[in-house]
């Protein structure tokens, strides 16, 4: 399933300082788009940070989750899709759930973790 073309689908929402996972990401904007396929809406998450591209994700408005997803590299391609939800990590100033939220991650398929300021990913 390769990347969407977001010239055929039409804006819907954007949300600035948006949730991921249930978590509300300081700086993360969430552009959402749909297109009418038949009797169903095709939808289309793109996701940055920092004006910098991170994570695509696509899939039917009607399914909890989205059905495919791509990670932009930092050298500013986008990897191939992988099926499913992308795999995300949600970074925080200290350890504990509590801590304040400083960013996301996202698992590109090489393993790396992209993050949008390319810095290094603190481990768990």
């Amino acid at each position: 399933m390769p990347l969407p073309d977001l010239a055929s689908y039409s804006p819907h929402r954007t949300v600035l300082n948006a949730a991921f996972e249930g978590v509300s990401v300081p700086g993360l904007r969430a552009e959402f788009f749909h297109r009418s396929e038949g009797e169903r809406t095709a939808s289309v998450g793109r996701y940055s940070l920092g004006g910098q591209y991170l994570l695509m994700a696509w899939g039917w408005t009607d399914e909890e989750h989205c059905s495919w997803s791509s990670v932009r590299d930092p050298a500013g391609f986008w990897h191939p899709e992988r099926a499913g939800h992308p795999v995300v990590r949600i970074l925080r100033a200290g350890p504990g759930p509590d801590a304040p939220v400083t960013g996301m991650a996202v698992r590109a398929p090489s393993g790396e973790w992209v993050t949008a300021d390319r810095g290094p990913v603190p481990a768990r």
